[in-house]
């Protein structure tokens, strides 16, 4: 099979071409690194846009009083948002897919040591509880495991991967908790919007790290 980098004949037993360590085509997972990657870029976009748009309801609810808030109008107004969390769940789980397919890849075209067996790079996603702290930590041993690293390196990965799962975590909670309790005064209204300012903005910047290790971890390993 010819290689796709620098077109010498890699042999069918062999995983990387013999004259520059490219991976040979069956081992070749770029394409669905760029897919996430892109799919990542745009949740971030959409949670991104949808964060400013509820900024701009911010000042004119802390305008209100209780005299001139309206209930009925107001939940009208961000209720659309509640829509918006629920598509970006859907993208998330579209996007999560395509993750835990190139997860289970970069994984197996990782060195090691793992800390986990390779079946916890989707088991891990899955089991109650185990979900909270197995997922970052098998996306950290195959970042590191994929290239060489000082200690100073390792940690700022290390800081990476762990702000990256904090922003996941926080923004599912918090989209859950938007509009959780309705918005029937205008304490409750003022609640929810800047909920929902922190929701979308947690979101944003998971995606935005999540984007940072697919990127780092499929470029090491090309």
């Amino acid at each position: 099979m010819p290689c796709a980098l620098c077109g010498d004949i890699i042999p069918t037993e062999v995983t990387r071409c013999p004259a520059c360590g490219a991976w040979n085509r069956r081992r070749d997972f770029r394409a669905v690194g760029v897919a996430v990657f892109m799919l990542l870029g745009f949740n971030a976009f959409i949670a991104l846009g949808s964060g400013i748009s509820l900024i701009r309801l911010i000042h004119p609810l802390h305008r209100a009083t209780h005299d001139t808030y309206d209930p009925a109008r107001t939940g009208a107004a961000l209720a659309p948002y509640s829509d918006v969390f629920l598509i970006c769940t859907i993208m998330a789980g579209v996007t999560g897919v395509l993750y835990l397919a190139w997860l289970w890849r970069a994984y197996g075209q990782s060195r090691g040591p793992h800390r986990h067996r390779r079946v916890w790079a989707l088991a891990g996603w899955f089991c109650p509880l185990v979900n909270l702290w197995v997922p970052p930590r098998v996306v950290y041993d195959v970042w590191v495991s994929s290239g060489r690293f000082r200690t100073a390196e390792r940690h700022s990965i290390a800081v990476i991967v762990t702000s990256w799962w904090t922003f996941l975590l926080l923004g599912v909670g918090l989209a859950k908790l938007f509009m959780a309790g309705g918005v029937h005064t205008l304490a409750d209204a003022r609640f929810s919007v800047h909920v929902g300012v922190a929701a979308t903005a947690c979101q944003a910047l998971a995606a935005a790290l999540c984007m940072a290790t697919v990127f780092e971890i499929t470029r090491l390993q090309r």
